[in-house]
This record gives C-alpha cells, structure tokens and sequence, in this order.
C-alpha cells in the first residue's frame, strides 16, 4: 500500500494512501482459512473447510472483513510515519475520501491528536471580585422568613369570617350535573386561602364563609385538566367550614435558634451568623455564575492560541444543532432534511461557539491537572443524590439514567470546572 502523512497543524494529521485489490483479495484468502479452521460444513470435517467454499457462502461479509483490515493496517502505517503516539489520538478518525475505483480504493483519514500548548499565564487573566456582604437587615428579614415558616397555624378564639392567608379546616363534595365525581370528597381537610391549592375560582369563594356555614362553590375545570372527564367542565362544590386558623406568633430566642440548628449550646447570636454565611455563599453563587464564570471562560478562551482536533469541533457542532432542533418545529426540521445547504449555513452559525466550548474543555483539563483539582466519582454521586432529593426524584433512577446515558462524564467535567474556578477565584477561601 502507498501511503502518506501530511501534519495539517498541531493537533491534525491527514493521512492518504491506495488500497490496492491485491491486498484485499489476499486479506479474504487469510480470513477464509481461519474461518474455514472453525466452520462446520456438512459435506466436511470441522476445521477442514477449504477456503473456496468459505468465499462461495460468505463471500460479501468477507469482503467487508478484508477491506476493514486493510484500512486499518493503512491507517497503522500513516500513524507510524506520521511518528504519532497511540495515547496522543483522540475521537475516532474523519473520513475526508473513500473511493472504490477497479483496481484499488483511494482513502483520505484526518486523525485528530490532544492539543498540546503552554499553560503558564492564567493567573494574569483571573478577574478580580469583591467580596458580598450581608446586610444586616437582610439577616434579620431571612429570620423573619424563617420564623414564619416555623410558626404553626392554631385555631382562633375569636369567631369571625374566612380571610385571605387564613388556613380553614372544612369538608367538601364535588359534583357535575349534581352526579358525585371520584376524588371530589374529603372530610376536615386544611387549606390554605390563597395557595392556589385548588382550581382556580374556589377558594376566593371560602373567604366570608363563617364557622359551620355551608355554601355551595361553582367553580369551572380547566381546559387542560388532568382528569378528561372534568376538563372544561362546571361544578358545584358543597363546602362545610369547621376551622379558621390563622398563624401564630414565634419568639424569636436562644431557644428558636437551638430548636432549629438542633443544638442546645446555640445562641441566637450563632443563628443570624449562620443566616449571614448562607445571605453571602448566596450571593457569591449568583455573581460566580451570572459574570465571573463566563468572564473568565471568556478570558481564558482569548488567552490561548493553540489548533483543535477537527473531529472534536465537528462533534460539538453536531451537539448545538441537535439542542437547536429540539426547539424546532417540525416543518423546520423538514425544511433542513429537504436543503442540505440550510444546514451547512447552519453549522457554520454556531461554529465559533462550538470552537470556543471545546478550546474552554482543553483549557480547562489543563488548568485542572496543573491546579491539581479532582473530582470523584463518589463526588458525581453525591452530587446527582443531592439535586435529586432536592428537587423530589428519585435519586437511583436519577444515576442510572445519567450512567445508561453516558451523562457522567459531563456531569463530572462540569464539576472540576466549578472547583477550579473556584479555587483560581479564591472563592474556596472567602
């Protein structure tokens, strides 16, 4: 085989050769007899099967088998010319031509290398920050917050009618054409006037209701409602009010603050200190990822000339234009299918932001392994576990449809980033 490397620059490698036919049909004749070595041919002992019986019953499978080996002894070949590193190649290689032609197959391969550059001068680029502070009158209205959160409702000893932001204990019945619907009964139930708990229209019409007063509440289902059978429909909801309650007063103490830190030697003092560490790492959070973490991927992603590996580039275009048509419409989506040049004008679109993404990766990687920064795995879970939790899922259908995704990666890369940002920011040590 004729073959050639050519370095397109730092991190690309084009390597061209001729795969003549001879080398094909002597790569079916090698793979015949090893197959012929394991078959079992009626007519033939086991692993005695000649070679041309083999090509007559698979013949179109050998082929391919043959024409694959032979790219891959080519590619081989132009990766040792090109005095190229196994552990230096990154992503699969791109196909630039792949020309059958009588006598021979003419290939062009771009294989990518990892980006190689001088990571010095990054601490030049960091953006200065001041640090937030918490006012004071911030502290005390996160405790007023708090204090209400914690403060229980308690029936009132004065009878009076319903109010908005009261909380009402009654018993109601939900009808359509005064035929009884499932799931339109319930006995002292609490609401909470104002929540919007329950269809829009009902519970303003509670407020004035009086104790033991029955009242019959007509409300319409809207249209987009769960349940078919009530969608768009009008009821009559019989309500009997029992309860009005309304929130108490908390002391606000030592021993509010001991109850909710669960710490009997804490002060109020030791609550509101804790409230103003909370009102900053709040604010930090908001100023890291609203400006100081996209200047300084901005910063860094100017900083830095080096080349990029082609097929990275091309796979995180593939990426954006993919996250652009989950957004599309599907006569859009269509119309892309039906003017390839649509999409090409499209690509090129979000191609700088796709170079400048994987340029922030490599730079990234770099910085972390120079910064020594680390993530776990056991780190990525805990992680995944605590969004989870917070956000009311459940957290191992969480990780196994980020690992059955191939998500974790991400997830992990996203992590170090914030870490070494973090860390370049002094953000860990404020």
């Amino acid at each position: 085989m004729d073959v050639a490397a050519k370095k397109i620059d730092e991190a690309n490698v084009l390597v061209e050769g001729t795969i003549e036919n001879s080398v094909i049909e002597a790569n079916i004749e090698k793979l015949a007899k090893e197959a012929g070595k394991q078959m079992k041919v009626d007519g033939f002992r086991k692993g005695k099967v000649p070679p041309h019986v083999v090509k007559k019953l698979h013949g179109d499978k050998l082929k391919q088998d043959a024409e694959s080996d032979a790219l891959k002894a080519l590619v081989d070949q132009g990766i040792a010319e090109a005095g190229i590193a196994a552990t230096d190649i990154i992503g699969e290689p791109m196909f630039k031509k792949y020309d059958k032609k009588d006598d021979s197959i003419e290939v062009a391969i771009e294989i990518a290398l990892r980006p190689t550059f001088d990571i010095e001068g990054y601490e030049k680029v960091v953006p200065a920050f001041e640090k937030p502070v918490a006012e004071e009158k911030e502290v005390e209205e996160k405790l007023t917050e708090i204090a209400k959160q914690q403060a229980p409702f308690e029936k009132i000893e004065t009878k009076r009618a319903v109010k908005d932001g009261d909380t009402v204990v009654i018993d109601f019945t939900g009808s359509v054409d005064d035929v009884e619907f499932d799931g339109g009964r319930a006995e002292k139930f609490s609401l909470r006037i104002g929540s919007g708990q329950f269809i829009p229209g009902f519970e303003d019409q509670i407020i004035g209701m009086e104790y033991d007063e029955e009242r019959i509440v007509k409300v319409t289902f809207p249209a987009e409602y769960q349940s078919e059978d009530l969608a768009g429909k009008e009821a009559d909801f019989k309500v009997v009010l029992h309860e009005i309650q309304e929130q108490a007063e908390v002391e606000v103490n030592d021993e509010f603050a001991q109850k909710l830190l669960q710490d009997e030697k804490a002060t109020l003092d030791t609550l509101k200190e804790k409230l103003e560490d909370q009102i900053v790492q709040e604010k930090v959070a908001k100023v890291y990822n609203e400006e100081l973490k996209p200047k300084l991927v901005e910063a860094l992603v100017a900083n830095y000339t080096f080349a990029l590996p082609n097929n990275i580039v091309e796979q995180e275009i593939d990426a954006k234009i993919n996250a652009k048509a989950k957004d599309m419409k599907e006569e859009e989506i269509k119309d892309l299918q039906e003017n390839p040049e649509k999409v090409e004008a499209l690509r090129e679109e979000v191609r700088e932001d796709a170079t400048n993404s994987v340029k922030a990766t490599f730079i990234v990687d770099a910085l972390a392994k120079k910064e020594n920064v680390t993530v776990g795995d056991q780190e990525v879970s805990q992680a995944i576990y605590y969004e989870s939790m917070m956000s009311g899922q459940d957290p191992e259908q969480v990780i196994k449809y980020y690992t059955d995704n191939n998500l974790l990666p991400a997830v992990k890369m996203g992590m170090i980033e914030d870490k070494l940002f973090g860390k370049l920011l002094g953000l860990d040590q404020k």
